[in-house]
């Protein structure tokens, strides 16, 4: 079912949970929000000068479109949005509703590690099979 490789989104997921556990700058960590509402707030805000950020946008836009399709698919999946049998839905839905950068569409997805883990795993895919020396 899946055209991209896995590992790629194998190392997204590594990159995004890297980047979930930052705290966002100039809020501290006492608020009374999630980690996950403070990162949907003002995470646009802080893309541009972070090098997680960044090597996550450039991971995502050096992709294709029927890649990027696959990604936007995978975090659906994930959060539940769709199952293993309306994959294909998923991914013309993913293409038809493109509107903005994928990138930018990602970025902005909390918990998206746990996301493309999940559709991975409904798709048949473990990380553990996925890491380095496994498998």
């Amino acid at each position: 079912m899946l055209e991209m490789e896995p590992e790629t989104v194998y190392l997204l997921i590594l990159k995004s949970r890297e980047f979930d556990e930052k705290d966002v700058p100039g809020e501290s960590p006492d608020q009374d929000t999630s980690p996950a509402d403070r990162q949907i707030d003002s995470a646009m805000d802080y893309f541009d000068g972070d090098p997680i950020a960044q090597e996550i946008k450039d991971m995502i836009d050096s992709l294709n479109e029927d890649h990027q399709a696959e990604l936007v698919a995978l975090t659906w999946l994930g959060r539940g949005d769709f199952t293993a049998g309306e994959w294909r839905e998923a991914l013309r839905t993913a293409r038809e509703r493109r509107t903005n950068p994928t990138s930018e569409y990602l970025l902005g997805t909390p918990l998206l590690g746990n996301y493309l883990e999940e559709g991975l795993a409904a798709l048949g895919y473990t990380v553990e099979d996925l890491e380095p020396g496994v498998g």
